[in-house]
């Protein structure tokens, strides 16, 4: 992998502000999808309404997206680090929200796999606390 792929994906979170995105930015088309290829694949296997979900194209992306934040009034994501394993990339991740309905706010470690073709992120996938856990212990 090179330094531009992980400028790529420090881009592509860097766009989630201080103050978060709410479920209409995605909606209204507010995110740069530039850095996605055409035919992406996406998969989370930590968030309770996608488990066994595979999303498909930038539209997939932004569907899973709105999926992710609507329950809350306001989500950010803060790229902790970037790890380069050769033939993908491992981001490591702090999320914070807050829950429309109740006020609850949350703040959790995320972590994700990333590959590339020709240049655009093709399969990005969330990574269970295990599997993170042990990408950190090989970075080191």
């Amino acid at each position: 992998m090179s330094q531009e792929n992980v400028d790529v994906v420090r881009g592509f979170w860097d766009q989630w502000t201080e103050a978060g995105w709410a479920w209409d930015t995605w909606h209204r088309g507010e995110v740069d999808m530039s850095a996605i290829h055409p035919q992406v694949v996406y998969e989370d296997h930590n968030l309770p309404d996608h488990v066994g979900e595979t999303y498909h194209g930038p539209q997939g992306v932004v569907r899973a997206a709105e999926r992710w934040t609507e329950p809350f009034e306001w989500l950010a994501v803060e790229v902790e680090r970037i790890v380069d394993f050769g033939d993908h990339l491992i981001s490591f991740h702090r999320w914070r929200a807050r829950f429309r309905h109740t006020g609850i706010e949350i703040n959790e470690p995320l972590a994700y796999r990333w590959r590339f073709q020709d240049g655009k992120v093709i399969c990005f996938c969330s990574l269970s606390q295990e599997e993170a856990d042990e990408a950190s212990r090989l970075a080191e």
